[in-house]
């Protein structure tokens, strides 16, 4: 058995290349479209000495088909993504006639995050913001509720007795 898993949350560092490779020459609706971008994940801690470090890694990031879609009309430089795919590790020569290799993450899973790209005015550029999707929507105010009783600190008398329904097992 084996398991080849990649989970990435990180910021995109260029915008995305698309391309599509031509892989029916009577039917080019059928082309199959592919992405590809730089992602950066950042690993913050502190040395021995209690000073602040950063460790950034760049990721290779490959996406297929409708996810390309997705990425193509709304990710950016600077956009925050969650990724979940398998690596995958290419090779070929080059014109010096060197072997090359390069590992990438094949993404079988993108997922946009809430965070806005920075941009001079806000991200309030024509239209509002040009991110190509909207943050969530917050969700209605819930009903008020009555204020809890107030607790006298200092009061040593017996606790209530539990309601049958709060006795969870757990």
């Amino acid at each position: 058995m084996s398991l080849n898993k990649v989970m990435l949350i990180g910021n995109v560092g260029n915008d995305p290349e698309v391309r599509y490779l031509e892989s029916n020459p009577q039917n080019p609706s059928a082309n199959a479209k592919v992405a590809s971008f730089r992602l950066a994940t950042t690993e913050r801690y502190r040395d021995r000495s209690g000073e602040l470090r950063e460790n950034t890694e760049w990721h290779s990031i490959v996406v297929w088909r409708n996810n390309a879609d997705v990425v193509e009309k709304f990710v950016h430089k600077g956009s925050q993504v969650y990724i979940e795919g398998k690596l995958r590790t290419r090779q070929w020569t080059d014109q010096t006639g060197a072997k090359r290799y390069t590992t990438e993450v094949v993404a079988d899973t993108l997922q946009l995050l809430g965070k806005r790209p920075d941009s001079q005015d806000g991200g309030q550029q024509q239209g509002g913001y040009q991110g190509g999707y909207a943050p969530a929507q917050p969700a209605a105010a819930p009903a008020p509720q009555p204020a809890p009783a107030p607790v006298n600190p200092g009061y040593q008398g017996p606790l209530p007795a539990a309601e049958p329904s709060d006795d969870l097992p757990f």
